[in-house]
């Protein structure tokens, strides 16, 4: 076999159905080879960063590492920004990158780069394969890789030589592992302390973020039956959603930066928190030494790196989290474990207090279309579907999706979260059309982030995908304008949006329908017609370019210190200093 047929057959052997790829000089004999055979599909992007995005959506609605693969020099260069978006996220993702041959590596040759060396920092691991012999092992490594332990982006990287001479293959059950093997189970003395902190708890509350999705729907169906068997409630990241129904009385809805008020007070006040599948980051905790000040943490965590790291714990387990749930559950079950029924039930009546100040509310009138308003008009319209994908670009309109949409189930919601990468929303909606063509799949826009990747909408196209873009137009990029609004005296420097396209004439220029609404009496009949309508659609919603989103907990302030929402209710703001810059 040849090193480009190798190649091909340990995708096949790994289970990949899909590559999101755009040809090259360096990779041409792997395209060749792609010519020549049906059992891998091959979908044409038009950018490198949008094929890693493709293939991150598909890796999160389906559990299943996604695959790239792009030619040497700009090719990789222009996957930095997916790959690091991968790493920040935990995606599975293994890009094949070309390079030159072999001989001519560190010549300066035509579209050469150090692709290893420039990747290193925003890959889980890379591979520069010298020898053709390696090919195939380097190839079935990747993939164990980049799905066990913490998920990440692999980048193989393949000179052109090595893809040209023939070789020997190996199947994934002949490679022999001799290092990297993740701690899964875990330490059952600490797990037994954990419920032990948790049987006393006063004032508890899970916290949990996307290590419970990474994990499967196992750890999701586990989680429900703690949640529900201990009576706690529970607080999610922005990428834990849908890891616990939204739905269900015990989740109080996101929290951090921009997450619901019980949700930050019960994170706040709580005397226990127990930690899944979350690393603590500076949205989630705000100001490091006012965070939870008063309670015992417990974190439970694959990836031993992520535990001390920012916020000390009590209790540390490692472990996937299917699996410690599953003995916790038991431990729980077993020694008879009562939560403190009395302290419990007055944790949740202040959590109702809490509740009762509705932090998410907005004044709509008959003028101007609220984006919160357009937001629950959309989730109004697809709630009683299964089969709904929601993705996101990045700004303002990402956080009023996690604000107004409840996912009840893990891998029906895609974001960049780590990165925060304008033009994720929709290459990623795209990968996760691929994956599920008969699903209804509406990438939440802001008019700015779309422009970051529009080109895709030539893909979506090409392969009849019927993607649905939902934009929240408001001429500004929102989150930035709302800082320089709150922070920087309203000096709004380069954030307002001007000489935009006709996003419906751009839509039919793509082959795709485009659709408008300006006026609230106009919402309900243009997303009707956008979910009706059997192809892809870009549908431009105008809404008001001076709406906040609320509430918010200022950088460098403690979650008791938040910015609430439409009727003035505000705690005080941080002072600035006059360059706008420092929190003082």
């Amino acid at each position: 076999m040849t090193g480009a047929e190798i190649i091909l057959q340990a995708l096949v052997d790994q289970g990949v159905e899909v590559i999101f790829g755009y040809p090259g000089g360096a990779v041409l004999p792997i395209y060749d080879a792609i010519f020549k055979q049906n059992r891998l599909r091959h979908i044409l992007v038009r950018h490198e960063q949008g094929a890693v995005h493709a293939a991150e959506g598909y890796a999160r609605s389906t559990g299943k590492p996604g695959v790239v693969l792009v030619t040497s020099g700009p090719g990789a260069t222009n996957a930095v920004t997916g790959l690091t978006d991968a790493l920040m996220d935990s995606i599975p993702v293994v890009c094949l990158t070309g390079q030159v041959a072999t001989h001519m590596i560190g010549n300066d040759a035509f579209q050469e780069a150090d692709t290893v060396g420039i990747t290193r920092p925003c890959t889980k691991h890379n591979y520069l394969v010298k020898d053709v012999n390696d090919l195939a092992r380097v190839m079935h490594e990747a993939f164990y890789v980049a799905t066990t332990g913490r998920p990440g982006p692999v980048l193989v990287d393949l000179p052109k030589d090595i893809t040209l001479m023939p070789g020997p293959y190996v199947p994934p059950e002949a490679v022999q592992r001799r290092s990297y093997r993740p701690q899964v189970e875990g330490d059952k003395e600490r797990i037994r302390a954990a419920v032990e902190l948790m049987r006393g708890a006063k004032k508890p509350v899970f916290y949990t973020g996307g290590g419970i999705i990474n994990s499967g729907p196992k750890a999701a169906k586990l989680l429900h039956q703690l949640v529900h068997a201990t009576d706690f409630p529970i607080t999610t990241t922005l990428l834990g959603l849908g890891g616990f129904p939204g739905t269900d009385r015990h989740a109080l809805g996101m929290l951090g930066m921009h997450g619901t008020y019980e949700a930050n007070m019960a994170m706040h006040d709580c005397d226990v928190m127990i930690a899944i599948g979350a690393r603590f980051d500076d949205r989630i905790t705000g100001r490091l030494n006012a965070f939870s000040p008063g309670s015992k943490k417990i974190h439970i965590d694959i990836d031993p790196s992520s535990i001390n790291k920012s916020v000390p714990v009590d209790v540390p387990i490692v472990g996937d989290a299917s699996r410690v749930l599953e003995e916790m559950l038991a431990q729980w079950k077993k020694e008879k474990s009562a939560s403190d029924r009395d302290a419990l039930d007055k944790w949740w009546a202040q959590i109702d207090r809490w509740r009762a100040r509705d932090c998410l509310k907005y004044r709509q009138d008959d003028k101007i279309i609220k984006p919160q308003y357009a937001l629950e008009r959309l989730y109004a319209a697809t709630r009683a579907r299964d089969d709904v994908y929601i993705t996101t670009e990045v700004g303002q309109h990402q956080m009023w999706a996690a604000q107004f949409f409840k996912f009840d189930r893990p891998n029906h919601w895609m974001t960049s979260g780590g990165l925060g990468t304008m033009g994720y929303g929709l290459p990623a909606a795209l990968g996760v059309q691929v994956a599920h063509p008969d699903a209804l799949v509406v990438d939440i826009a802001g008019e700015a982030s779309i422009l970051m990747n529009i080109q895709e909408l030539s893909t979506i196209t090409q392969y009849r995908l019927p993607v649905k873009v939902f934009i929240l137009n408001n001429r500004y990029m929102g989150m930035v304008r709302q800082w320089q609004e709150m922070l920087h005296g309203g000096r709004y420097a380069e954030s307002y949006m001007d000489s935009l396209p006709d996003f419906v004439k751009l839509a039919e220029a793509f082959g795709a329908m485009g659709l408008r609404a300006t006026k609230p009496s106009e919402l309900d009949k243009t997303i009707e017609k956008m979910l009706n309508h059997p192809g892809a659609v870009v549908c431009d919603i105008a809404v008001d370019p001076a709406e906040n989103c609320f509430p918010m907990v200022p950088s460098g302030a403690a979650h008791n210190e938040m910015i609430l929402g439409a009727d003035g209710e505000t705690m005080p703001l941080p002072k600035v200093s006059d360059e706008g810059l420092t929190l003082v």
